[in-house]
């Protein structure tokens, strides 16, 4: 789904786009129109709904006569085969099926490149075509303005006929300070409200409604505020009031006249006009809140068209832990609730103060955002790619994540929906937290807001990590706890495994490595945190290879929520990549007469440097020698090591994930390039499933019937155990998208795209929604890896400490490549024979530009092979 080709909502009834900053909660536009999936209440329920929040019009016109009232959304799409295994996008609130039925417009369209979504409203004979642009700011690299708890909206109204047109544009939110984000609402009617109270304000541009509730207790769970703008200073007000017809009414009885001027003299008037229904007074009953709306008037002549903006805000401070946290049982924690905040309050006292601002900024927010669409869908991408590489910042902005009132990054590793009912339930954060081994794969946050990233570093060393002088000195357990200062999984069962994920310590050393050149983590940040990092690398080294051979053996708790065994390159390449960025980060040190010191000086950095890469030779040439069958790397057992949950002899799409890391970090080949290549040829080859009818799906349903995926693992040579590795027969979107970024890596262009391809049309909104990649929970944090693909496509490599940026030569004069630097972000354009960088938001502090003319960018790091 991209802009230039709009999807009419039958045909994209999946398509739910959320609006919300990070860490905020979100709602979703849905491409009927309408508005569902309210998470706005610090808790994930993809269910969420609001009734009685929406958008609505009145069309009058003088001669020949014409007077309609609709609601701004389709009627749901006629019943079919939309049944889509594990997600639930296209569910529809009763209240808006029925009432869409009954009062909506005949048809809808929708094209958007996130966070921008288009939708173009059809009145069938009605001589008025409405559009509306729904966002909320997007700016890469700064953190403040993408986190606004807002949701924009701006209708536009043009003439189609040949007669002037006048009317009201409608839009109504419902009271919602008090809910608990779960328990579905009656209408109105939820057993927390009561006290509900919602008042008019007048400014020199906007009408506001500000909702609140002074009943409830300041630390109470519900407690907060939210608030409706219209930019029409007149507006008229129906504040309070408790089911949908009452607001049709309302603009039914509207004059087109009226002495909307006493408002100078009365701001706090909510409507001018004498006639028509009054609003509910006082606060609401016990039990029941209400609705509220705004109304501005408008009068359009033929071939004309006039603007309308709403802004929906909320303000919800009192996160608290929330969510079923891993590990053994603590009675001693009691029926403690731990506080733990939300830091995008601090920018504001409450929704009325977060619309003040916005309003204020309302084009200096969007100009930025849709800068950074405009970057997308302009460049040198094709459409496609561009529509889909443009929702990896979904995940960021969705429940999965937030930040708590220290300002500290937290990731479930999804949102509980349809996909963990089996599980979990529905609702809530998915196998909360910080997971290492799943957040191995994302990359988008790391490019994206640099400084959320390091503070995940920062958990990890600072809170997650066993100290010394404690048994398994220098592990990392792969959830964090939550508050802090409780204690941390050191020597406990875990779950999903039992015992901290190597994969997720190895990932560790990676990351923190990619922060460093990235320039969110410097070399005296890095300094400071080396006898941490040592720490962990000894506890690795110790625990699996004491015999220093460079190759990992024994129980290697995994990503597969099993302990491998044996010799493997899923984590064989991982550790082999971590060897590397281990020795770059000491050269670093060592080469810096300031942090040196960190090492012993920078004679003994050279040497754990050499130590280091010797290892990792030895390392790799074992791994080739024992795992490489001619074609693919396969696990080798031991003798009197089980079979259970392993793959043998099998294909695992996963199998050269360090490999992947490497490129990422311009790190070379781990393994020899050549076998490498083969490996991802048989990944492809005999992984990527064209149709799934017949398949016997023994787990988790990702893909299915006509779908194109790429399978976890299959035995071409047969050879499968009888209890196989976990997850084996499931279609991973993160895993994808690894493997897919990886061939383009090794040149290996139709491969890559043919995974791209089937993943792409999976999600293109007919059965599952382009801003949802599913997994084990909703908006899963894996499928963050896509960022990679648009690394290995533009061939961006970029070091922050020596400012050198190397990328792909566009192709042809005037064509760009968008770049993401920590200093800002902007594009790579041709013209003529030269290439310049231009910077859109920022700026692109480049010491060095490398340009690469052949289709695979050459790697710079050490190589073998």
């Amino acid at each position: 789904m991209t802009e230039h080709a709009p999807v009419p909502h039958t045909r994209g009834r999946h398509i739910a786009m959320p609006l919300g900053g990070i860490g905020t909660g979100n709602v979703a536009i849905g491409a009927d129109g309408g508005l569902r999936q309210w998470q706005l209440h610090n808790i994930g329920n993809h269910h969420g709904d609001l009734p009685g929040s929406l958008f609505a019009v009145r069309v009058s016109q003088w001669e020949p006569p014409l007077d309609e009232v609709r609601v701004l959304q389709a009627p749901a799409a006629p019943a079919g085969n939309t049944r889509t295994p594990m997600v639930d996008d296209d569910h529809v609130p009763d209240w808006q099926r029925e009432l869409a039925a009954a009062h909506g417009v005949t048809a809808t369209t929708i094209s958007a490149t996130y966070p921008v979504a288009r939708v173009a409203y059809d009145l069938g004979e009605v001589p008025l075509a409405i559009e509306l642009e729904a966002t909320t700011p997007l700016v890469p690299l700064d953190e403040a303005a993408s986190s606004l708890p807002v949701a924009m909206f701006t209708f536009t109204l043009r003439n189609a006929g040949t007669f002037p047109v006048h009317g009201y544009l409608a839009g109504a939110l419902q009271n919602a300070v008090g809910y608990d984000g779960v328990t579905p609402i009656d209408g109105t009617r939820f057993r927390g409200y009561g006290g509900n109270t919602n008042r008019v304000r007048r400014r020199a541009s906007w009408t506001d409604l500000v909702m609140t509730n002074d009943s409830l207790p300041p630390e109470h769970p519900g407690a907060g505020s939210m608030a409706l703008a219209c930019d029409d200073p007149r507006a008229s007000a129906l504040p309070a009031y408790s089911g949908t017809e009452e607001l049709l009414a309302f603009l039914r009885s509207r004059s087109m006249g009226g002495d909307t001027a006493r408002f100078t003299g009365a701001p706090w008037a909510a409507d001018s006009h004498a006639e028509g229904p009054g609003a509910a007074r006082g606060p609401s009953p016990a039990a029941e809140t209400w609705l509220g709306a705004l109304a501005s008037r408008f009068h359009v002549e033929p071939g004309e068209s006039t603007t309308v903006r709403f802004l929906m805000a909320w303000h919800f401070p009192n996160r608290y832990v929330n969510f079923t946290q891993f590990g053994p049982e603590r009675p001693e924690w009691g029926p403690t609730r731990f506080w733990i905040g939300n830091h995008y309050t601090l920018a504001h006292d409450d929704a009325a103060a977060v619309i003040a601002d916005v309003t204020s900024r309302w084009d200096e927010l969007l100009a930025p955002t849709r800068r950074w669409t405009d970057l997308l869908a302009g460049s040198a991408l094709d459409a496609t790619a561009a529509s889909h590489l443009a929702t990896q910042a979904v995940v960021l902005r969705s429940p999965t994540c937030f930040r708590t009132a220290d300002g500290a990054f937290y990731g479930f590793e999804g949102v509980n929906g349809v996909s963990t009912r089996g599980h979990a339930g529905d609702v809530g954060g998915s196998c909360p937290l910080n997971c290492t081994h799943v957040w191995n794969y994302a990359q988008a946050l790391a490019r994206l807001f640099p400084g959320l990233e390091a503070s995940m570093r920062a958990t990890e060393l600072d809170v997650m990590q066993v100290p010394e002088r404690h048994t398994h000195a220098g592990a990392v357990p792969h959830r964090v706890l939550l508050p802090r200062y409780v204690p941390q999984m050191w020597d406990v069962p875990i779950g999903g495994p039992e015992e901290p994920a190597l994969d997720g310590m190895l990932g560790v050393l990676l990351k923190t490595y990619r922060e460093v050149r990235s320039g969110a983590i410097g070399l005296g940040h890095l300094a400071a945190s080396w006898p941490r990092l040592m720490l962990l690398l000894d506890h690795v080294r110790g625990r699996w290879d004491p015999s220093g051979s460079g190759v990992l053996r024994g129980v290697q708790p995994s990503t597969h929520d099993i302990d491998l065994r044996g010799v493997n390159t899923f984590m064989g390449t991982l550790w082999l990549a971590a060897l590397r960025a281990c020795e770059e980060m000491a050269l670093r040190l060592a080469a810096d007469p300031h942090h040196a010191d960190a090492l012993g000086g920078a004679t003994l950095g050279r040497e754990l440097a050499a130590e280091l890469h010797a290892l990792f030779e030895r390392g790799s040439a074992a791994y080739d020698e024992i795992c490489f069958t001619g074609e693919y790397y396969r696990q080798v057992l031991e003798p009197d090591e089980p079979t259970q949950f392993q793959w043998g002899d099998g294909c695992l799409s996963d199998q050269l994930i360090g490999q992947w890391w490497a490129h990422l970090l311009d790190l070379g080949h781990v393994l020899p390039a050549a076998h490498v290549r083969s490996a991802l040829r048989a990944v492809v080859g005999h992984n990527l499933r064209r149709g799934f009818d017949g398949w016997e799906h023994t787990q988790r349903v990702y893909a299915d019937g006509d779908d194109v995926g790429l399978l976890m693992c299959t035995w071409p040579h047969g050879g499968r155990p009888e209890v196989a590795t976990r997850y084996c027969d499931e279609v991973w979107s993160g895993v994808e998208y690894e493997v897919a970024a990886h061939c383009l890596l090794e040149g290996l262009t139709a491969e890559g795209r043919a995974i791209l391809d089937g993943l792409w049309a999976r999600h293109d909104g007919s059965r599952r929604n382009p801003f949802n990649e599913i997994e084990c929970g909703d908006h899963y944090a894996r499928s963050m890896a896509g960022w990679s693909v648009l690394e290995a496509v533009t061939g961006q490599v970029w070091d922050a400490q020596t400012r050198t940026l190397r990328v792909r030569r566009p192709s042809r004069d005037g064509a760009w490549w968008p770049v993401v630097l920590d200093s800002g972000w902007g594009r790579v354009v041709r013209d003529g024979d030269d290439v310049r960088l231009d910077a859109w938001h920022g700026d692109l502090r480049v010491a060095e530009l490398v340009l690469v003319d052949d289709e695979v960018p050459p790697s710079h790091g050490r190589d073998i092979g």
